[in-house]
């Protein structure tokens, strides 16, 4: 389980302090598919990458399964919207990057690879290199270079975000297949609230900055789901509740900007 308890982050710029995130308290239980949405500025892939270790909190603490996160590590799985593959190794060689890096046995390896490659649908694509790769195939390339790891909880900052419409619907539904079938822990971001949730099991929606968690919304819908989902009138409601908390963040946020200037 990833906890959250108490978490602040401050950035201090020429000589004055941002507030970034405050209090923020929160949990991802083993197994559950988290998402975070909030308006843009709230502090997400921040809030993000302290979970990855990239960062540190101002105060408070951020653990995983009981153990403090202060630096990265092989238990968290990292996919961003950019795809940061190694260019100059072939699909098969960048999934299988951390695995050697890790000193696993190469016959073990091969079956990692294998497996990753079969359910990303990357087999017939296992010679190529990057630069020869669509969008949606790098992205493939590196949700299966994470989960090759053997990562404890997968974060996911904005993974799709760079994709057409038509190759992000594959994607959604690309991930919750292989997340079905390994059964990971996920947190992932995204602006997109019909794509949080047709992927969450749990909403989290974050304020204005400074952020916190607003609200923590379970998502209702059955599993497993395609996305037929999105007409029903549990979804339309759902989404309806969520984009009116964030417009009412992001109102606010721009009232606060224009009272600051009259001031």
């Amino acid at each position: 389980m990833l906890q959250v308890d108490g978490v602040n982050k401050i950035f201090t710029t020429g000589g004055s302090q941002v507030i970034a995130l405050q209090d923020i308290n929160m949990k991802v239980s083993a197994q559950e598919f988290a998402v975070i949405v909030g308006p843009s500025g709230c502090g997400k892939t921040t809030l993000l990458r302290m979970a990855a270790g990239l960062d540190k909190p101002t105060a408070g603490r951020i653990t995983l399964h009981g153990r403090p996160i202060n630096g990265p590590g092989p238990d968290r799985g990292m996919v961003f919207q950019s795809y940061t593959l190694f260019p100059w190794l072939s699909v098969e060689d960048n999934v299988a990057f951390g695995p050697r890096l890790n000193g696993i046995p190469e016959k073990e390896i091969e079956s990692i690879v294998d497996h990753y490659l079969g359910v990303t649908g990357l087999l017939k694509f296992r010679k190529l290199y990057p630069k020869a790769l669509s969008g949606g195939m790098k992205q493939r390339v590196a949700i299966a270079r994470a989960l090759a790891n053997a990562p404890d909880i997968l974060l996911m900052d904005e993974p799709f975000g760079a994709l057409d419409a038509q190759t992000r619907v594959v994607m959604q539904e690309l991930l919750l297949k292989v997340w079905e079938e390994d059964q990971k822990t996920v947190l992932f971001i995204t602006h997109d609230i019909d794509e949080a949730i047709f992927l969450a099991d749990t909403i989290h929606v974050m304020t204005r900055q400074p952020g916190t968690i607003r609200e923590t919304i379970p998502v209702p819908l059955p599993r497993p789901r395609d996305h037929g989902v999105l007409l029903t009138h549990e979804f339309l409601a759902l989404k309806k509740e969520i984009v009116e908390m964030i417009w009412q963040e992001s109102k606010q946020a721009a009232e606060e900007v224009v009272n600051s200037g009259i001031k």
